[in-house]
This record gives C-alpha cells, structure tokens and sequence, in this order.
C-alpha cells in the first residue's frame, strides 16, 4: 500500500511502475515497463497535464459570456498549456495500483473550480490509463484539458528510433505563431508541431520495432502531435485544439462537468529467434 505523499506517489502492476510527482504538477515522471523507461525524462518531460486550457491561447485574450479575459503569457506572447503543470496537486487517495489527484483553480483564473486526475494501472500491468476532470461549484466556465506526454524517441536498447502511426481526417492550418486560422488542410508528413482532428477518437500507435509498441486511445477528437526534437515524441489527446477558448468552446457547469481519459497500452516484442 502506497503512504500518501505530497512528494512521489508510485503505482505498480506486473512488471508496470509508473510515478506520479503530485508536488511539481501532478507530473508523471516515470513509466517503465519491464525496466525500460518510455518517458523522456527531466523536470520538464514526462508527461505533464494541461488545464483548463490546452497548447496556446491567443495573446492570452478570450471570451466569455461577452466579457473578455487576460490570461498570463510567457515570452512567446501567449498563455500556453494552462495553469496546473508547475503547481502543486493534493493527493486524494492511493493504493497500489490508483491514485487520485485534485488542484484547486483560481486566480488568474476568473474562476474557481476544481482539476481531478485519476491514475491507473491495470492489473495485469499491460497499460495506464489517466482521467482528467473539471468541475464547478459556482459560475460555469470554457475549458479545456489534455496531456502532454514526451515519449522517448529511442529507448536506449540499441534500436531503431520509434515511428508513429495515426490517421487523422484533418491538420489545422497555423499561422507564424503556432494559432491555428481555422483553416483546415491535408494531414501532409513530418516532423509535426501541429494540431490534428480525430473526429472518431484518437488511435495512435508507437512502434520502436522489435522492442515495444505503445497505443495511445482516447475518445479524445484532437491530438497534437510534437515530434521536432531529436529526444521525443509527444502525442498529445485534447479536448480542443490550440486557441480553443476562443474557437471550440465548451463550458464546465455545475450539472456538466468537463472529464476526458486516455490510455496507453503496450506489449514488449519478443526477440528474433
């Protein structure tokens, strides 16, 4: 059983460890399966939870209920993946295979409300699967939320580099700043920094060949994906696209809270004979 810690909480199943760093973001910073790590890692990396909105929102600026709002921006000039990855989480409750997570929101949110993020592993150890959700109490609310997961593009086994296979209906034009124009275009190849639309649900699959492939589902119907750095490749379920405070919005009420889930499974590859 799992002590409840402000520090690391970790979860096992089979030959699964995942750890999750509820102190620097509710952060997973560790997944490893059979002793080989698939995130990459750092204070930055692992895999890190966007909310209540995901990528970049316009200068900062959106609307709502005729009113506009000022976010924070970075150096980019925008308000980018939220307002929960750098902050401190309470852990709700562990076990051996679970947790769950809660952060307050506020200012500089115009409105107060809750993130949840449920973590767990399945018995047998074959995958993870994470729950995100936003509530309110009070005023409803735009939101969004999604996962920022870095992959490790090579697993340091002395294999091949991962690919990646998805099939999305539709990339969203950006313009210099990374905003998507609402203009949607041909999913064209990579390397991507882009947003993609997976009306159906998102089913993506990461093969690093004869050693492991990884899925990546949601019924999530955008992905990003970010595979520019030689060190990663982040696959990323959302809720909305880039920007979408301003152009896909969906409120969180009282009586309709916000909750989306993903999971990644993976089977190992046997060797060659």
């Amino acid at each position: 059983m799992n002590a409840l810690s402000n520090e690391e909480v970790r979860l096992r199943a089979r030959g699964a460890e995942v750890v999750v760093r509820p102190g620097s973001g509710c952060r997973l910073a560790s997944l490893r399966v059979d002793g080989v790590e698939l995130l990459r890692q750092g204070a930055e990396y692992g895999s890190f939870v966007m909310a209540p909105w995901c990528g970049r929102t316009a200068a900062g600026r959106f609307r709502s209920g005729g009113e506009m709002y000022q976010l924070p921006v970075d150096e980019t000039g925008h308000a980018i993946h939220g307002l929960v990855r750098d902050v401190p989480w309470r852990t709700a409750r562990a076990d051996e295979r679970s947790a769950a997570f809660v952060r307050e929101l506020g200012d500089p949110w115009p409105w107060s409300g809750t993130v949840n993020q449920l973590v767990e592993l399945a018995e047998d150890g074959g995958s993870l699967t994470l729950t995100l959700g936003v509530e309110t109490f009070g005023d409803s609310f735009p939101a969004q939320v999604g996962w920022h997961p870095w992959f490790r593009r090579n697993l340091g086994l002395g294999g091949e580099d991962a690919r990646l296979e998805f099939d999305p209906a539709w990339r969203e034009e950006r313009d210099e700043h990374h905003i998507p124009t609402g203009r949607r275009v041909e999913p064209g190849s990579g390397p991507w920094d882009d947003a993609f639309g997976v009306p159906d649900g998102l089913s993506a699959t990461l093969t690093w060949p004869g050693e492991l492939e990884l899925k990546v589902a949601s019924r999530a119907e955008w992905v990003v994906v970010y595979d520019e750095q030689d060190a990663a490749v982040c696959v990323e379920p959302q809720s909305g696209p880039p920007n979408g405070l301003n152009s896909h919005t969906r409120l969180v009420t009282p009586i309709s809270p916000l909750e989306l889930s993903t999971t990644w499974s993976w089977r190992r590859h046997e060797p060659s004979a």
